[in-house]
């Protein structure tokens, strides 16, 4: 009987799926190739590494008294409120943030616990950049709420001390790989 089912069953998801009753992840617009599926999720033993380098880097903070004047990610950002082909291009401004300021500490007491999170963000940020640049430069809408995204982050970067990117890559570390990163993935279905 079970199997008798099976062949409606497929002809009934190819129905729906096909007339857009049932929304479809779809690859970014313009961006060919362009896979961000498989960072929905990162792996248990990933999640792990990253907890293991974001306590430790927070347990350093601790040790300094720290004054920072803007904060590069703020906490009501959110890349819901970008365009699906500005969300890749935000992320990969944020990344590269992180990677540049996480890649000074590769050297330190601390670089044993980087290397894995690192070696991730890295190959994250390869596939980022590939989708970035095959995407389209321009969309229909404006594009004030990316461009004020990135005016943040760049004017941290030149702004800001060392130790207060560190704190704040630190801090907005799961919110990237939780979040944003799984918003970029889903494509057109993060809403």
């Amino acid at each position: 009987m079970a199997t008798g089912c099976m062949p409606v069953l497929m002809l009934l998801t190819t129905v729906l799926t096909s007339t857009g009753a049932v929304p479809v992840p779809r690859p970014l617009p313009g961006a060919r190739g362009c896979r961000m599926a498989q960072f929905k999720s990162l792996s248990p033993q990933e999640l792990k590494a990253f907890k293991r380098a974001k306590d430790a880097l927070e347990e350093s903070l601790l040790l300094k008294n720290w004054s920072c004047s803007s904060h590069p990610f703020p906490r009501t950002r959110d890349l819901k409120r970008l365009q699906v082909w500005e969300r890749p291009v935000a992320l990969e401004a944020e990344l590269a943030l992180t990677l540049k300021v996480l890649g000074t500490l590769a050297n330190s007491t601390l670089g044993d616990i980087l290397d894995q999170p690192l070696s991730t963000l890295r190959y994250i940020h390869s596939k980022l950049q590939a989708c970035v640049s095959a995407q389209p430069t321009a969309g229909p809408r404006s594009q004030d709420h990316l461009r004020q995204w990135l005016h943040r982050i760049n004017k941290a970067e030149k702004k800001e001390s060392h130790g207060c990117l560190l704190a704040s890559v630190t801090f907005n570390l799961f919110r990237l790989l939780t979040l944003d990163l799984k918003c970029v993935a889903s494509g057109d279905l993060c809403v």
